[in-house]
C-alpha cells in the first residue's frame, strides 16, 4: 500500500508549487516515473547545480499551462568545437503519450548520463559536451503524463498532429488539423527556431521494443536508406539485437508523426525509439537504470557517432591541365549519408562565383574521381574555393557551403612533370614560376645522369 500511496501523491503533487530545488532520492528517482512536478524539481536542480554546462529553458506550455522544459547541455564555455567548428546538434524528446513513460524516463535517464558523466570527469561526457548541443524535451505531454493517458487533455494523440501528410492513414484523434495542439506547435517551433539544423533527432515512446526510422505514412525506404541500414547494422553487431526498422512496414502504417515530419520537412536523420511494452504502469521494480541500460548504450553511440550522420566532403586535390581546359576533382566523403547535387565552385577577390561545376554525387564513406570542363574558368591569386553540397539526399536536407583548404591542393600539368602546393597556386606567376624550377631540377639531373 505504501508503494501505490507514493505514487499517487507524486501524481497529485503535480498541481502544487515547488517548494525545493534539491533533486529526488535515488529510492524514488530510479523506480517511479516522474510527475511534471517531479521533473520540474530534477531539472531545476541540475541548472542550479550545473550552470557550466545546462541552460533550462520553456519551449512553450501544455494546453493547461504546464511549462515544456527543455535541458540543453554543452560546454557553454565555447560556443564552437575547439577547432573553431560548429558544434553538432542532437534533439531529444520524450512523452508525447503521457501513459508511456520509459519513452519519458529514457530521455531523462539520456540527459542525466552526459551530465553526471561530465561533474564526475568522464571523458566520454567531456568530449560529447566539448562538440555536441543536446536538446532534451523530457515531457511534452505533461498533462497527460499526470493523469496517465495516452492523449492531451484536448483528448488529442499528439503524435498524429504534426503537419506532414496528417490525417491520411485514417489516423484516430489527430486533432482538428495540423499543430492544433499547443504541445506539438510548441515543438516544432523549438525545431525550426531553435535546432533547424538539428543532426539528430529521436523521438521517445513505449509500446514495443524497437526502433522506428521513416517512413510510416508509406512503406518505402527512405531515400538515405544507406545512412539508416549502417545504423542498424552496427547496431546489431556491436550493442543490441532491437529491431531497427522503416515504420510503416516494422511497427504499422501512421502519418502526421514527428518523426516523419523532422525527417521530411526538418532534414534530420530521426528515429522513434520505443523502448518496450510497459505501459499503464506508475512505476518498476527494477531501477529504471538497468531497466533502460541497453537502450542508453544505443543512444550513447547515436550521440557519440553524430557527426557522422550526414555527408562529409573533403577535397583530396584539384588537378588542372595544362591547357586549363579540364579540371579533375578528388574527392572523400567521410560521413554515413550520401549526397546529390554537389557543385565545387571558384570566387573571385570580391566573393563572386566566377566558375561551378556541374552537380555531382558521392556515396557515403566512398572516393570519386570527377572531371569537369574549364576551358571558362579564369583564376586570381586571391581567389577562393568552396564545395555546396546537400548533407543528406533527402529534398528538406540542409545546404552547406564549405570551404576548401588550399593547402591540400595540387596544379599538376598534363604530362604529370610538375606541381604546385599551397596558397597561391592559382597565380599565373607562379604557375609560370614553377615550371621553369622544375625543368632546371630535371635538367640538372639528366647533365648528372650523363
Amino acid at each position: 500500500m505504501r508503494v501505490w500511496a507514493l505514487c499517487v501523491l507524486l501524481l497529485a503533487s503535480a498541481t502544487v508549487p515547488m517548494l525545493t530545488s534539491a533533486q529526488q532520492p535515488d529510492i524514488v528517482q530510479e523506480h517511479w516515473y516522474h510527475s511534471y512536478t517531479t521533473l520540474s524539481v530534477d531539472v531545476n536542480a541540475w541548472a542550479d547545480d550545473h550552470p557550466d554546462i545546462v541552460d533550462l529553458t520553456i519551449a512553450g506550455q501544455t494546453e493547461l499551462g504546464k511549462n515544456l522544459w527543455v535541458v540543453r547541455i554543452s560546454d557553454w564555455s565555447n560556443d564552437t568545437k575547439p577547432d573553431g567548428t560548429d558544434k553538432e546538434i542532437v534533439y531529444i524528446d520524450g512523452g508525447h503519450h503521457g501513459n508511456e513513460h520509459l519513452g519519458t524516463e529514457l530521455a531523462f535517464l539520456t540527459a542525466e548520463f552526459y551530465i553526471e558523466g561530465w561533474a564526475a570527469g568522464e571523458q566520454e561526457a567531456i568530449d560529447v559536451l566539448t562538440n555536441t548541443e543536446l536538446h532534451i524535451l523530457i515531457m511534452l505531454n505533461a498533462d497527460g503524463n499526470d493523469v496517465d493517458i495516452r492523449y492531451n487533455s484536448n483528448g488529442v494523440d499528439l503524435n498524429r498532429n504534426y503537419d506532414h501528410h496528417w490525417n491520411e492513414q485514417d489516423e484516430t484523434q489527430p486533432g482538428s488539423g495540423p499543430f492544433s495542439e499547443a504541445e506539438t506547435e510548441a515543438n516544432a517551433n523549438y525545431m525550426n527556431t531553435v535546432v533547424p539544423n538539428a543532426d539528430l533527432y529521436v523521438t521517445m515512446h513505449t509500446g514495443v521494443w524497437i526502433m522506428l526510422y521513416p517512413w510510416g505514412y508509406i512503406p518505402d525506404q527512405p531515400i538515405d536508406w544507406e545512412m539508416y541500414h549502417f545504423i542498424r547494422d552496427d547496431v546489431h553487431a556491436n550493442i543490441s539485437e532491437i529491431p531497427i526498422r522503416n515504420a510503416n512496414q516494422g511497427l504499422y502504417p501512421n502519418s502526421g508523426t514527428s518523426r516523419d515530419y523532422g525527417y521530411g520537412i526538418m532534414g534530420y536523420p530521426t528515429f522513434t525509439f520505443e523502448t518496450d511494452d510497459e505501459q499503464w504502469l506508475l512505476g518498476t521494480a527494477e531501477s529504471l537504470s538497468e531497466r533502460l541500460g541497453e537502450e542508453l548504450e544505443v543512444m550513447r553511440y547515436l550521440i557519440d557517432n553524430v557527426w557522422s550522420w550526414r555527408a562529409r566532403l573533403e577535397v583530396q586535390s584539384i588537378v588542372l591541365t595544362e591547357s586549363r581546359d579540364e579540371l579533375t576533382l578528388d574527392i572523400d566523403n567521410l560521413g554515413r549519408a550520401t549526397t546529390a547535387n554537389a557543385t565545387l565552385q571558384y570566387f573571385d577577390s570580391a566573393g563572386e562565383i566566377v566558375w561551378n561545376s556541374s552537380n555531382f554525387s558521392v556515396n557515403a564513406t566512398n572516393s570519386s574521381q570527377l572531371s569537369f570542363d574549364a576551358s571558362n574558368l579564369s583564376m586570381t591569386s586571391e581567389g577562393t574555393w568552396e564545395l555546396r553540397y546537400q548533407v543528406r539526399i533527402v529534398e528538406s536536407a540542409r545546404w552547406v557551403s564549405e570551404p576548401v583548404d588550399t593547402m591540400k591542393l595540387n596544379i599538376i600539368d598534363e604530362d604529370e612533370t610538375s606541381f604546385l602546393i599551397g596558397y597561391g597556386l592559382f597565380n599565373p606567376v607562379t604557375i609560370i614560376v614553377g615550371f621553369v624550377a622544375v625543368a632546371a631540377l630535371v635538367q640538372r639531373e639528366h647533365e648528372e645522369e650523363n
